[in-house]
């Protein structure tokens, strides 16, 4: 694994917003980034396919830990959402596309930092930019991105010819994910609508969700996480409609930083894994993070006992997970994290984000790869 620096595609602005790639640059900085790249050797990529495809393995039979032996007050969910994660566990509703996040040098073995199960973004970025991207500067070169075509294939597992699609209004990049996935949902053959989450609405003589036109929603993509839904005056409507809604809503299992313990107590000391638990104890170096924190914020890195890095955000009044702080990983003062992509419940691409902090956050430059 090796980060190489090159001069960026003249005209690499309009290439990548012709692609959707409207927040290449935000706030003055650059977002996506290629003056860099990151190569991988073939058996590296290998590691990777093999590390992913294992840590979905450990996360379904966790998940069946978690249910079977009532993990909700350690989780910190509702008795409400926890008979819908239940019922839709039994179900086996079905996933379109999660995101491991991983540490990785290419010496050693990937190391789970968190699975991004609910919400992940940078599909955009992964599946399409990059793309593009290799093919008009190294097309005699790969790399390790199925992801486009493992949306469109995973698609008509779900019966209904209409789907609808739904963000906040005002998320930018939570938007341009959302459309990426509406092209590859109408590629498949199926008619979409989108609305913004705020516009979802209850009709009560149809005792239906219905969109801001009234249509009744069968089926909805909702980039919006569960445990916000639950905060919603339209909540006391989900129990019994759960099944309506991707992603389904056991994700709020995986995507819940206390998972990470879950998975530690399983498989105390995977080659994949870091120690986590819910106290700090007995790790002298150790990142605190809130259970349902978002992108990088209110993240605490603790060396020694020293603070060494933290982030602010609405998040510190959270329960907290510990885990055991990795080696620093550098390139030149760059730290990555590779975003390992599952769709359809397949390792499918990876994407890398890198940041002058050690902690990745929503601006962290997306850098692309080949080998």
């Amino acid at each position: 694994m090796f980060r190489i620096t090159e001069q960026p595609r003249t005209d690499w602005q309009a290439q990548v917003e012709a692609l959707g790639l409207t927040y290449h640059t935000i706030d003055g900085q650059l977002y996506w980034d290629e003056s860099a790249h990151y190569r991988f050797s073939n058996r590296e990529i290998d590691q990777l396919e093999e590390a992913t495809a294992e840590l979905q393995r450990m996360s379904i039979a966790a998940a069946e830990r978690a249910i079977r032996d009532n993990w909700r007050d350690r989780l910190a969910i509702s008795p409400q959402a926890w008979q819908e994660i239940i019922h839709s566990w039994d179900r086996d509703d079905l996933s379109l596309y999660g995101r491991f996040d991983l540490m990785w040098d290419g010496t050693g073995t990937p190391k789970l930092l968190e699975y991004n199960a609910d919400t992940p973004t940078g599909l955009l970025e992964a599946a399409v930019v990059q793309w593009q991207w290799l093919q008009q500067t190294r097309p005699h070169y790969d790399q390790f991105n199925s992801i486009h075509e493992k949306l469109l294939a995973s698609w008509p597992a779900w019966p209904e010819p209409q789907i609808h699609f739904c963000a906040q209004r005002d998320a930018e990049e939570d938007w341009r994910t959302l459309l990426y996935l509406i092209d590859t949902c109408q590629q498949s053959g199926k008619s979409t609508i989108d609305l913004a989450i705020e516009d979802l609405g209850w009709n009560e003589r149809m005792q239906q969700f219905v969109d801001h036109a009234d249509r009744p929603v069968t089926r909805l993509f909702k980039l919006y996480p569960w445990e916000w839904m639950w905060l919603e005056d339209f909540s006391c409507h989900l129990p019994g409609r759960c099944q309506r809604f991707l992603e389904p809503v056991w994700k709020m299992l995986w995507s819940n930083k206390a998972f990470l313990v879950l998975l530690w107590e399983m498989f105390e000391g995977h080659p994949n894994l870091l120690r986590a638990s819910f106290k700090s104890d007995g790790m002298p170096s150790y990142v605190e993070k809130p259970y349902f924190g978002r992108e990088g914020t209110n993240v605490r890195l603790i060396q020694n006992g020293t603070l060494l890095e933290d982030s602010e955000g609405p998040w510190q009044s959270q329960p907290k997970v510990y885990q055991e702080l990795h080696p620093e990983v550098s390139f030149s003062g760059n730290h990555p994290v590779i975003g390992s992509w599952i769709i359809g419940g397949e390792p499918a691409g990876i994407g890398i984000r890198e940041d002058a902090s050690l902690i990745t956050s929503n601006g962290s430059r997306f850098v692309p790869h080949c080998f």
